[in-house]
């Protein structure tokens, strides 16, 4: 089919970028996706358009934080029972989720009709986001690399536990070797206090220049904050419910550190350019 690969490169190639950043952590229970829902909103607050894409494959729950029920995911999208706009919900301050996304993980072993549809679907979120953010899953799987790569930015979230720093350098690591040039950030969430945080970044950026010969940043921390619990029992984003505890303030500042660092950071083309090229399309 090098008619249709052809048009579909022409297609994406053609859009106007988006920006996408990528959320991974090395192990699960870190807060990850807790960090991207309430990231969202904090770009969402700055009058930015953010479309999240549930990429987490194993346990796909932005839906459960933020108290919302979609019917359908991308996995009707690839079957074709539905169109990408008909799976698209909406969330708090009109941030737009598209949700569990079982169907995307087939994309390296299906047909080149299906994940030609489910691409040329894709490509229209670029019509209704400023900001992509994708929430992949935890650990180091070649579908997660495959995501991160095709990102501006990977944001690799951990917690000051000594297992969770370790996991996250394996994730450094992978994301070094598939692509040197990677813009990676680390977060760190549930620190006890500011030196904490800025301690395990220190380490960690001198162990990757150290070993990996790549430069990371510091994105920021969240304080350990008894308002992120009760928000998530709540099942409400705690940017909304507890805007001005500690953690609120940390994540407006890293959403605005992040959307005037993408302003300044020239473009490499969309991120569906780059997933089609990660996918070897």
């Amino acid at each position: 089919m090098p008619d249709q690969a052809q048009r579909l490169r022409e297609l994406v190639s053609a859009l106007s970028p988006a920006r996408t950043i990528s959320v991974a952590s090395g192990k699960g229970g870190v807060g990850k996706t807790n960090v991207v829902v309430n990231l969202a909103i904090a770009i969402a607050k700055q009058g930015k358009e953010i479309v999240i894409v549930d990429a987490d494959l194993g346990l796909a729950n932005v839906d459960v934080l933020l108290n919302i029920n979609p019917r359908y995911n991308l996995f009707h999208v690839m079957e074709r029972h539905k169109r990408l706009e008909e799976i698209i919900v909406e969330g708090p301050l009109g941030i737009k989720i598209i949700p569990g996304a079982s169907g995307i993980s087939k994309l390296a072993d299906v047909s080149d009709q299906q994940r030609d549809y489910i691409i040329e679907e894709l490509s229209s979120i670029n019509n209704i986001a400023d900001f992509i953010l994708v929430d992949t899953s935890a650990g180091i799987s070649h579908n997660v690399v495959n995501f991160v790569a095709a990102s501006d930015i990977a944001l690799v979230v951990t917690t000051p536990e000594p297992t969770a720093v370790t996991d996250a350098y394996a994730m450094v690591k992978v994301i070094s070797q598939r692509r040197p040039d990677m813009d990676v950030r680390l977060l760190i969430n549930m620190a006890s206090s500011r030196k904490e945080a800025e301690d395990i970044f220190n380490r960690m950026a001198l162990v990757c220049r150290q070993f990996l010969g790549m430069n990371i940043e510091f994105a920021g921390y969240l304080i350990k904050d008894d308002s992120v619990v009760q928000s998530v029992l709540q099942r409400k984003p705690f940017i909304l419910e507890y805007p001005y505890s500690p953690a609120g303030k940390s994540m407006l500042k890293i959403a605005r550190d992040l959307i005037g660092d993408l302003r300044e950071k020239p473009s490499s083309g969309s991120w569906l350019e780059r997933l089609l090229g990660v996918f070897r399309l």
